[in-house]
């Protein structure tokens, strides 16, 4: 290569690197203005709807029927072992590991009607699905356990 340059003059040289310059810029540039050839459209730039996935229930707010049933033990659970008097009408936290919900019960209550003992409450759930409110009574058995009588979502 250095003998061809040797060839030309100091002006020549010049003309022939700018050449060379624009040339790999050219050569460069191409490229970048053929990805750009498309241009940008908002009829483009639409939702995929071509994704579809099912890892979520379709109601945002129903849980899923095993979910909902273990928090109601867990819940039913808390509500039974709690100190009614102790509390002074402060909310009793709950949380079940299997299921990752949480919630507060509140407005526990307890009743006793012809010798059976019920404690109503109100109850929260924040799980992945939403958050919901259920009202239940939770009442003891003849043996000494606890039933839930009732537990509704609000």
């Amino acid at each position: 290569m250095s003998r061809i340059m040797q060839a030309f003059d100091s002006r020549q040289r010049g003309v022939i690197a700018s050449a060379s310059v624009r040339l790999m810029v050219a050569a460069m540039a191409l490229p970048l203005a053929a990805c750009g050839a498309g241009g940008f459209s908002l009829e483009k730039a639409e939702i995929d709807r071509s994704i579809v996935t099912a890892s979520a229930p379709s109601s945002p707010t129903a849980p899923a029927s095993g979910d909902e049933d273990s928090d109601q033990t867990t819940i039913g659970n808390a509500v039974s072992s709690a100190d009614i008097r102790e509390l002074g009408g402060q909310g009793v936290p709950w949380a079940n590991v299997g299921t990752g919900s949480r919630g507060s019960i509140t407005e526990m209550v307890e009743l006793k009607d012809a010798g059976l003992t019920c404690r109503r409450f109100t109850a929260s759930r924040e799980s992945f699905d939403g958050v919901s409110l259920f009202k239940g009574q939770l009442c003891m058995a003849a043996a000494g356990g606890w039933h839930m009588q009732e537990f509704k979502a609000l």
